[in-house]
């Protein structure tokens, strides 16, 4: 949501890295509701195109389930663990209801099924079956059309950093082990003793008083037995096991000539057999592109086309695992059974995200889980010593799976960033005013 509430857009703003469409304030009151708008174009597996107006109206159904979801926030006990089989009741007993014939019926659960892909990258997970029902309301959406920066991420992160004095940034010093709750030495501070020690996979070690721990929650439940030394305390280490973290990757598709019409902007693709409401589980190698929502056409660039893919769970991982050329093929045949054109020209070059097999993320980003909550979320974000003996503020955690209404969300990232500095400022120096409002 690129909104005056959001810090990331502030300070692209402050930065001038937004252009007028983004910075208006009608870009900015625009209520998504955090649901994806409809597709240009809706394109089915047999080929033939599927009526925009049957999209939107399991649109409309799909989302406003969805948004009754929110509503066992406060509740009791919910009907069932998790946002899938909430969803999939409801439907249900939708379908006993619909009087079209049986075909359809069929085209109309497939284009459930394409929502359902849909919400599992907008969630990071596999299935909506591991996302939490009575949490998943706590997730909060802010106003604004999704906007992106000419230069990437890269260009907030060099701006913030610009600040900085040489050589505070080190890279490429990957870190090993967080010693903490000790008493080590730095020869450059004689008698002086330090109660964090940081040893890197090259074996040097930095002492020091505090560390904020940002790493994405896919390394630390990898790392989780050997990257803190002692180990953290049982309770939060639960914490890091129960929070759900999947992955949600974007392929790139670079064509000589667009296929697509010019005012098009997002491309559905429908798997005319599938259902949400039957539990079919090919063999990925087989079958991982069913997983792929469509593609976001983005902005025509000195006469460059590229589409933007969507794909999550274990097909996004699985996809992964293959080569360019694998993919390229894969998705050259996919788009040509989709537009029933088997002359479509393929594309001309591949790019991808690989999150899940990088080794220091591991996956995408949080969600909450069926078997957590959100204060799990809360009991992460608590810095250690947790029992207030010993030096204090040893080891700060911070990242996106630390923040629990923004979750899964860069803004989420930076607060609570932000949150961890100012828990260190207040101990360091507590009469320092707070240079900015917090959110």
């Amino acid at each position: 949501g690129p909104s005056r509430g959001n810090p990331v857009f502030q300070l692209a703003a402050e930065y001038g890295l937004l252009g007028e469409k983004e910075l208006s304030e009608e870009n900015q009151l625009v209520e998504t509701g955090g649901h994806v708008g409809l597709p240009s174009v809706s394109y089915a597996s047999s080929g033939a195109r599927v009526s925009l107006q049957l999209v939107a109206e399991m649109a409309t159904l799909f989302y406003g389930l969805i948004d009754q979801t929110r509503e066992f926030l406060h509740a009791a006990e919910t009907p069932v663990p998790s946002v899938g089989e909430y969803l999939k009741k409801e439907i249900g007993q939708h379908v006993t209801g619909w009087t079209e014939d049986e075909e359809t019926r069929k085209l109309k659960l497939a284009v459930l099924n394409s929502f359902f892909n849909l919400e599992c990258c907008v969630s990071g997970t596999h299935s909506m079956d591991l996302v939490a029902l009575a949490p998943f309301g706590e997730y909060t959406v802010l106003p604004g059309l999704d906007c992106t920066f000419s230069k990437g991420y890269q260009g907030l992160t060099n701006c913030m950093m610009a600040s900085l004095p040489e050589d505070t940034v080190v890279f490429e010093k990957a870190v090993k082990t967080i010693h903490w709750n000790g008493s080590f030495q730095e020869a450059a501070f004689p008698g002086e003793t330090f109660p964090v020690s940081v040893e890197c996979e090259d074996g040097d070690r930095f002492p020091v008083h505090h560390v904020i721990v940002t790493v994405p929650l896919g390394f630390l439940k990898e790392r989780l037995d050997t990257f803190f030394d002692p180990p953290l305390p049982a309770e939060k280490a639960e914490a890091i096991r129960k929070i759900g973290f999947g992955t949600n990757n974007k392929i790139f598709l670079e064509f000589e000539e667009p296929f697509w019409e010019p005012d098009c902007q997002l491309i559905q693709l429908v798997w005319d057999d599938t259902s949400p409401l039957e539990d079919a589980a090919p063999a990925l190698q087989d079958a991982w592109f069913r997983k792929l929502i469509g593609f976001v056409v983005l902005p025509a660039f000195a006469s460059v086309h590229v589409l933007c893919g969507f794909i999550a769970g274990l097909e996004s991982e699985f996809m992964e695992t293959l080569s360019d050329e694998e993919v390229l093929l894969c998705l050259t045949q996919v788009l040509r059974r989709m537009t029933g054109n088997p002359q479509l020209p393929a594309p001309k070059s591949v790019l991808r995200s690989r999150w899940h097999s990088a080794p220091y993320t591991r996956g995408s980003y949080s969600y909450v889980a069926v078997g957590s909550t959100g204060g799990d979320l809360d009991l992460l974000a608590q810095p250690l010593p947790a029992d207030g003996a010993g030096a204090q503020l040893q080891i700060l955690f911070a990242g996106e799976a630390t923040h629990r209404t923004f979750y899964s969300t860069t803004h989420g990232a930076l607060l609570s960033g932000w949150r961890e500095a100012d828990r260190l400022l207040s101990l360091w120096a507590p009469q320092v005013q707070q240079p900015r409002p917090r959110l």
